[in-house]
């Protein structure tokens, strides 16, 4: 995955996103996961809280237990170089049947092979059973 200012910034996004989590369910080991989509010195900060590498991959086994179903809808989504801000919501069922759709506000970096470095979200939940 290229990402040298990609023509559709709200599909490279939807893509990265969805081939995360499609990784980060299936079994193959997490810290893999993460260094297949992420450099090694990822750095996200969502609404204030800082997640670095080893907590990223923490957060896998959690995700793998409770998730059943997902979707990346991305509104609008603007790159300038490795650089992406976008505006998407994420539509996630749970296993236990609870439905939860997110508001998310992103602005990221990536490496030039399309692995996210750094990542700034502000998030707001709309909707919880």
């Amino acid at each position: 995955m290229n990402i040298d200012s990609p023509s559709d910034p709200a599909q490279f996004i939807r893509d990265f996103f969805t081939s995360f989590t499609d990784a980060a369910m299936s079994d193959r080991d997490p810290a893999e996961v993460v260094d297949r989509f992420h450099s090694r010195d990822i750095v996200q900060v969502a609404d204030g809280l800082r997640i670095d590498r080893d907590r990223l991959i923490a957060h896998l086994r959690p995700i793998r237990k409770t998730l059943a179903e997902y979707r990346f809808d991305v509104h609008e989504a603007m790159a300038d170089g490795g650089r992406i801000a976008a505006r998407m919501t994420i539509h996630a069922r749970r296993r236990n049947g609870d439905e939860i759709t997110t508001d998310v506000h992103f602005f990221g970096e990536f490496t030039p092979d399309g692995r996210m470095r750094h990542a700034h979200q502000l998030t707001r939940t709309v909707t919880a059973a």
